[in-house]
């Protein structure tokens, strides 16, 4: 790195700037004018034994950054934590060499474990910019990766974190492909296996283009973000958990490129194979089952993309030493009632509590996926779902999931939306198509997963039938403005919801 020749003052710039880090410069900054430095320029930023590589933007209204100060983004004042007084010296960042293997990959060369490594090592640590991210992202899905390349990249994600051992060969996970609303069935298997005896140390991720990941919705129920010591400490306690990943280190480069993910609205089947591989085996997991639901409206639209896919995970699972299984669902339509963190948090706590009014179709789903699992660990082919039946109607699955809860730090309720508003058939008729994804996206309006409370509450399913002006949806949010954003569109994509007549 070039040595810098002043040192500047440092202040908060109040700007969220989402993990990416950003430093600001007055254009009239002597570092601006002596190190030649212009907006979106990768400047490397010291203060005392403390460094990150930052995007530049220069700000040209002297009046909100004096010349002689640097304001820095939340992620970059996060990672610097200035001491009162503190000042900061400024250079040209060196292009790291990942940045050449990025564009390696853009012109289709293969990628091997040390190379990838590096991308996800730079990743972390901050030296890449978004946009090379994104260029990273967008080569794997455009060129289409093998199965060995594939592994290659899942076990570099896993090299650059920590790593969890049991002393166990029978640790069991389990993991939705997504892309259907309000399959939120993961804490309920998580309390059905870990009553049943079962070791499922679950590390969820929160939302990347869904109204709700599973991390987001478990939070309205108990923290998520617990150390990896803390994260073990309920596992040994309990038989299992439900955690953010995110928070224990566990393939740390996958969140990295999540949050570029999220911005783009896209993940490709490379990517989503070494993501959720790459934590099952961080985890410590020996067999993870894999539910894949296919539908029109669903991530995976036919069962040749489905097929083609599950082919690919268990061919890299097998050569990374994981036995995985796949379930081929449902994907024709949202699952349970609640589209959003707390309100599919509802659905859950309704299911554990075998309440009259809980969704039928989640809690057939979650023994679907438990009975599996239980076979996997043990059971008697054909047997898993009965235990998982038992455990679920004799409550202990229900006991095992406060444990967990209270375990975790919790138990909390599922905040409530401060403004709602039902949205009726136009006509009397038989619900024969539910757009998953315009749901999704009307839910996401309305604030998901930000505003924990927002979301949709579905009042049908296909083969419903309805009066006309009878509710078929009810919108939840925390504004106002969000609901009527919400309503607006959804107004201009009717029907979301088709009724026959």
């Amino acid at each position: 790195m070039n040595s810098a020749i002043q040192r500047l003052s440092l202040m908060r710039a109040g700007i969220d700037t989402y993990q990416e880090p950003v430093v600001y410069l007055s254009a009239d900054s002597p570092v601006c004018r002596s190190e030649g430095f212009s907006s979106q320029t990768r400047i490397w930023v010291e203060v005392g034994a403390r460094s990150i590589v930052a995007t530049l933007n220069v700000v040209t209204d002297g009046n909100w950054l004096p010349a002689n100060f640097a304001a820095l983004s939340d992620a970059a004042w996060w990672r610097l934590a200035p001491e009162p007084g503190e000042t900061a010296t400024f250079s040209h960042a060196d292009a790291p060499e990942s940045a050449r293997l990025i564009r390696s990959k853009v012109y289709g060369d293969q990628l091997d474990r040390g190379e990838f490594r590096l991308i996800m090592r730079d990743a972390i640590d901050g030296a890449l910019a978004d946009v090379e991210l994104a260029t990273f992202l967008a080569a794997c899905a455009a060129r289409t990766m093998s199965a060995d390349e594939i592994a290659e990249l899942t076990l570099a994600m896993v090299d650059v974190g920590e790593r969890l051992h049991w002393n166990s060969d029978r640790v069991l996970d389990k993991h939705c492909v997504g892309g259907l609303a309000g399959n939120r069935t993961t804490p309920i298997v998580v309390a059905i296996v870990a009553a049943c005896g079962g070791m499922i140390p679950k590390t969820s991720s929160r939302a990347i283009t869904s109204p709700s990941g599973t991390a987001d919705a478990m939070e309205t129920l108990a923290p998520v973000n617990l150390s990896l010591a803390d994260m073990r400490a309920v596992v040994e306690r309990e038989g299992g958990c439900v955690v953010w990943g995110g928070s224990v280190g566990l393939s740390p480069a996958d969140d990295a490129l999540i949050r570029v993910e999220r911005v783009l609205d896209f993940d490709s089947d490379a990517q989503l194979i070494a993501s959720v591989l790459s934590k099952k085996l961080a985890a410590g997991v020996a067999h993870v089952l894999l539910d894949m639901p296919v539908g029109p409206a669903a991530k995976i639209r036919s069962p040749k993309a489905a097929q083609i896919l599950s082919s690919k995970l268990q061919e890299v699972g097998a050569a990374i030493g994981l036995n995985v299984r796949l379930n081929i669902s449902d994907g024709s339509q949202p699952v349970g009632r609640g589209i959003g963190p707390a309100l599919e948090a509802r659905d859950v706590l309704a299911v554990l509590a075998r309440s009259a009014g809980a969704p039928s179709d989640l809690r057939d789903r979650a023994l679907d996926i438990a009975g599996l699992l239980l076979e996997l660990d043990g059971a008697a082919v054909g047997s898993g779902r009965q235990r998982a039946q038992q455990a679920l109607d004799d409550g202990s699955a229900e006991r095992k999931f406060d444990a967990i809860r209270a375990a975790q730090g919790g138990p909390r309720e599922p905040p409530r939306a401060a403004h709602t508003a039902s949205i009726p058939a136009a006509h009397s008729g038989t619900v024969s198509r539910i757009d998953n994804r315009f749901l999704s996206k009307i839910a996401k309006l309305a604030g998901a997963p930000r505003d924990p409370a927002a979301g949709i509450e579905l009042l049908v399913h296909l083969g419903d039938p309805v009066d006309r002006g009878a509710p078929i949806l009810t919108l939840h949010a925390e504004t106002n403005g969000a609901l009527q954003y919400a309503l607006d569109y959804h107004a201009r994509h009717h029907p979301v919801i088709e009724i026959e007549p």
